[in-house]
Order: C-alpha cells, then sequence, then structure tokens
C-alpha cells in the first residue's frame, strides 16, 4: 500500500519535463542553471552518457566529459529543478547499459562508433 502511495505523489507532483531518449554512450549537452548570489546563469555540460539509474523521481545520469587531460565526471538527477534543456548531439553503439570500462580508454580507443539510425 505505502509503495503504491509513494509512487501516486512522485507521478502526480513532480514535473515531468520532456528530455530526449538518452542511453549509455550517446554524447549530451545539458544546460542547467546555476545561481551565483542574486544572479542566475546557464552553464552546460558536454560528454558521454556513463550510466542511468534509477526510476521515476529519484532517475539519474552519469556524464563523463575529458577537460583537458582529466576526466570529470557529473552526476545529474533527471528532476533537478536547474535543468533547462538535454541536446542529444550523437547517439552511440556500446554493447552495455554502464560503461565504466570507459574510464580506463585514452586516446582512440575510448572513441564510441556512432550508432546509425535506418
Amino acid at each position: 500500500m505505502s509503495l503504491d502511495l509513494v509512487k501516486f505523489v512522485q507521478d502526480e507532483f513532480v514535473t515531468k519535463k520532456d528530455f530526449p531518449d538518452f542511453s549509455a554512450g550517446d554524447t549530451i549537452t545539458v544546460y542547467y542553471e546555476i545561481k551565483e548570489g542574486e544572479k542566475t546563469r546557464t552553464q552546460f555540460f558536454k560528454g558521454v552518457v556513463i550510466q542511468r539509474r534509477g526510476s521515476g523521481a529519484t532517475e539519474t545520469f552519469t556524464i563523463r566529459k575529458m577537460s583537458g587531460n582529466v576526466g570529470v565526471e557529473r552526476i545529474f538527477p533527471m528532476n533537478m529543478p536547474a535543468l533547462q534543456k538535454i541536446e542529444l548531439n550523437q547517439r552511440g553503439k556500446v554493447r552495455r547499459a554502464r560503461i565504466f570500462y570507459f574510464r580506463e580508454l585514452t586516446g582512440k580507443k575510448a572513441k564510441i562508433k556512432e550508432l546509425r539510425r535506418k
């Protein structure tokens, strides 16, 4: 009973934003709002999706990008109010849902093949 109630409340009160359907291996750009004192500005984070986990209100996704020689990963909740939009740049061809092996790859090996839709 209580699980159904929790799910009902999440479905009713959590506002769904319509983001494109993406999965592990895809390259996406996430635009999100940052508050600095009184001002707010939009910043973006472009990288490869390493994983999506959770469902409903607790769903999150992890993005990895290279900043110089340093790998930077960031975890975004799907229903974070600061998320403005998600742009799908490229679909990736990977065989698993969580591509943690991608962290160890460098150079040409770290390229993910583009998935071409027919």
